[in-house]
């Protein structure tokens, strides 16, 4: 049976992926596109309500699809450049989608298990009547690294995409320096979401966030145009 095969082990890394991909990103969009403008309409009793029932079950997926999806990807990208050969990732144009979209990944999983959900566990023990810290503060770092992932997801998504359906012609500098440039990028973004909880900037808004998002996949996607090719 094909399933029991090298590329049917592939697919099943790639379903799982998949899988656990949609329940991860769904939920963050969740929270950001629907959940967040509605607790802002709401009253203070129904909005913790749902803090104490509906949001730690969504926030178990939330969390264990980020699991499954950083997992599974390290186990695909393990994968394809034991096919690639290591010698040859830097003249690949794959490296460079799946490295910068990786990278992002990364970061977002990182952000959903050492700052999101920290800071979720003080905010749904408030709710609860328990001290766990101050609730208005861990609002804020949860608030800061959701909306940074959101930013993250869009071009991450266009990156992962382009990996299969995007070749370009790779230059001999390789893909390093554009990969490089794009993790400089992505690196500065991130130190925002880890250290500065309160600047929400142009991600404040749900247009906002979007719009920062496709911005920054645009920029990638010409520093790779132009340091690739």
């Amino acid at each position: 049976m094909e399933i029991f095969s090298a590329s049917g082990a592939e697919m099943l890394g790639r379903w799982a992926h998949y899988f656990a991909g949609v329940a991860w990103i769904g939920m963050l969009w969740f929270f950001n596109f629907v959940q967040g403008g509605w607790f802002k309409t709401t009253d203070a009793d129904t909005k913790n309500n749902a803090v104490k029932q509906m949001v730690p079950n969504a926030l178990w997926w939330f969390r264990w699809g980020a699991m499954f999806t950083f997992l599974s990807g390290v186990y695909l990208l393990w994968h394809r450049a034991d096919q690639i050969g290591m010698s040859n990732l830097g003249s690949s144009p794959w490296t460079v989608w799946i490295m910068v979209g990786a990278l992002m990944g990364t970061f977002m999983f990182l952000n959903v298990w050492l700052i999101i959900w920290p800071a979720q566990k003080i905010i749904i023990g408030k709710a609860n009547g328990e001290d766990l810290g101050d609730a208005a503060d861990a609002a804020a770092r949860a608030g800061v690294a959701s909306r940074t992932n959101t930013l993250f997801s869009i071009p991450m998504l266009f990156m992962m995409g382009a990996a299969s359906h995007m070749p370009i012609k790779v230059a001999q500098t390789g893909v390093w320096p554009a990969i490089g440039v794009c993790s400089a990028i992505i690196l500065l973004i991130e130190i925002n979401a880890a250290f500065f909880p309160k600047k929400m900037g142009s991600m404040a808004s749900v247009k906002g966030v979007i719009t920062s998002g496709v911005v920054l996949c645009v920029v990638q996607y010409l520093v790779i145009d132009l340091l690739c090719n």
